[in-house]
C-alpha cells in the first residue's frame, strides 16, 4: 500500500469546540477515497487539514499527526504556498476567476513566477485537454470564464489545479451544484484523473461515493467512525451507526 495522506491522533478544535476527534486515516495514492456523514460532521473539515485551509479561520487550533508524502504538515515551519500547489482544491460551486479562460488556467503559475509564454501556452492546452476542454474551448481562450457553463466552470476549476502540477485534488461536493448529466460527466472526468492523481472527495451523496470511490470513511459529530474499503463499507460495515446512516435510519 503506498499512503500519500497519513493521519494519526487527529484533533481539531474551533475556539472550545472539538470538530474532529482523534482521527486516523490513511489515503492511498491514485485512488478515490470519499468522505460520507451527514451536515456539520468534520467531513470538510477533515479535508481542509490536510492544505490547511483551516488556518485561515480564527482560533482554529489542531494537533496530532498529518503526513503528505510522509512528511508532517502541521506545525510551524511548513511552506503553505508549496502544500497547497502539492494539494490543490475544488470547492461546491464552481469559483472561476472573473478573468479569460486563459488567464484562469495560469493564474498558479504566475503566481509561482513563470513568465515564458511558451511554458503557459503547453500548460492551458495540457490541462484543459485533462479535463476535456481544449477541443471545446481552444478558439475561445480569450473569453470570459464566467460564460462557461456551471459544468464547463466546474472542469476549469480542476484546470486551474492541474496547471500546477499538484500530487493530491481535494473535492468537496464538486457536483452539488451541478445537474445529474453534469454530475456523471464529472464523475467519469474523476475516474480517468484517478489514473495520475490521487483525489479524496467530500459527498452527501452517498450514491455518488459507492460509485466512484475505492475507500470510503463514514463521519458522524468529528470521529471518523469507520474506514475502508467502499464495498464492504457499503454491503458489510463492521459499526452499527455506519449501517444506520447507509439504510437511511439517520441523517
Amino acid at each position: 500500500m503506498n499512503n500519500i495522506i497519513t493521519t494519526d491522533r487527529l484533533d481539531l478544535y474551533y475556539g472550545a469546540f472539538q470538530a474532529l476527534i482523534n482521527v486516523g486515516l490513511n489515503v492511498e495514492q491514485n485512488k478515490i477515497t470519499a468522505l460520507i456523514g451527514p451536515s456539520g460532521c468534520g467531513k470538510s473539515t477533515l479535508l481542509r487539514v490536510f492544505n490547511r485551509m483551516n488556518d485561515l479561520i480564527e482560533g482554529v487550533r489542531t494537533t496530532g499527526s498529518v503526513k503528505v508524502g510522509g512528511e508532517e504538515i502541521l506545525g510551524p515551519g511548513v511552506d503553505l504556498v508549496s502544500l497547497r500547489k502539492k494539494v490543490g482544491m475544488v470547492f461546491q460551486r464552481p469559483n472561476p476567476f472573473p478573468l479569460t479562460i486563459y488567464e484562469n488556467v495560469v493564474y498558479g503559475l504566475r503566481i509561482h513566477g513563470e513568465k515564458d509564454r511558451k511554458v503557459l501556452d503547453q500548460a492551458v492546452e495540457k490541462s484543459l485537454s485533462s479535463v476535456l476542454l481544449f477541443a471545446d474551448l481552444k478558439d475561445k481562450l480569450s473569453s470570459n470564464a464566467l460564460s462557461l457553463s456551471l459544468e464547463q466552470q466546474q472542469r476549469l476549476c480542476i484546470a486551474r489545479l492541474l496547471a500546477v502540477l499538484p500530487e493530491v485534488l481535494l473535492m468537496d461536493e464538486p457536483c452539488s451544484a451541478l445537474d445529474p448529466l453534469a454530475t456523471m460527466r464529472i464523475e467519469e472526468l474523476m475516474l480517468e484523473l484517478k489514473k495520475r492523481y490521487t483525489i479524496v472527495i467530500v459527498t452527501h451523496n452517498m450514491q455518488q461515493a459507492a460509485r466512484i470511490s475505492d475507500e470510503c470513511g463514514f463521519m458522524l459529530l468529528g470521529e471518523l467512525v469507520e474506514f475502508g474499503p467502499t464495498k464492504r463499507i457499503f454491503t458489510a460495515p463492521k459499526d452499527k451507526r455506519t449501517e444506520d446512516y447507509i439504510t437511511g435510519r439517520f441523517g
